[in-house]
């Protein structure tokens, strides 16, 4: 994944959209720069995604369990364009990032029916460096006023998430497992998410499957 991310970064350069270096640590100790700008590429489906860059050729392949890049800085305002494969299906890549705000940009497809890519925004929120800090992006139609609990105890976490948006809060460092649920009932197992960390940022995508609503976990860590 280290490869992939810095061969992207060169793409980004190669196509007049320099990437600046960011350290690779959790985002963020100190807060992001006014002038910075974030960008991580989500693949949602069971198939390899795969991003090429217009112009340079330059790919980053996201499968199995690595589904998720870390976040690029990117210059703010500026387009990054290219193309997203996933399988015989290509889909046009052509987005820019606000200064300050991280943006996830999420292919999704499933059995006979076209790729689809969302593009879901966030801007910084107050950072707690003793608190961890849990996003939830409801990104699955079919589960109605999405939310979270904490396994196994009647605890909300997120509650009544619309489709297409995003919350995050900060929650105690702590072993969470957290139930998925959809118009009040529990769907599916449990996710064991492990041991938050203190300063630490996550993000927890909610996305449609063959097998129904489902949970993948991702840390929010920038790219060097």
């Amino acid at each position: 994944m280290k490869a992939a991310v810095h061969a992207l970064t060169g793409l980004l350069s190669l196509t007049g959209l320099a990437v600046a270096q960011a350290a690779d640590i959790p985002l963020y100790p100190t807060g992001p720069s006014e002038d910075s700008a974030f960008l991580r590429f989500v693949n949602a489906s069971e198939s390899p995604l795969q991003l090429t860059a217009a112009g340079s050729g330059a790919s980053l392949r996201l499968e199995g369990e690595q589904r998720v890049s870390d976040f690029l800085t990117v210059p703010a305002d500026k387009s990054v364009q290219g193309s997203l494969s996933l399988g015989e299906q290509q889909h046009a890549l052509d987005v820019s990032v606000a200064p300050g705000e991280f943006a996830s940009v999420v292919a999704i497809a499933q059995a006979d029916q076209p790729l689809q890519v969302l593009t879901v925004r966030e801007q910084p929120d107050d950072f707690n460096a003793l608190k961890a800090s849990l996003a939830f992006y409801s990104l699955d139609a079919q589960c109605v006023d999405a939310g979270l609990q904490v396994a196994g105890r009647s605890v909300d976490i997120f509650k009544a998430v619309a489709t297409g948006s995003l919350e995050r809060r900060s929650i105690n460092p702590l072993n969470l497992s957290v139930q998925l649920r959809c118009a009040g009932a529990a769907v599916g197992e449990p996710l064991a998410l492990g041991d938050l960390a203190a300063g630490q940022r996550y993000t927890l995508f909610l996305v449609p499957s063959a097998q129904g609503p489902r949970l993948f976990q991702a840390l929010d860590n920038l790219a060097n």
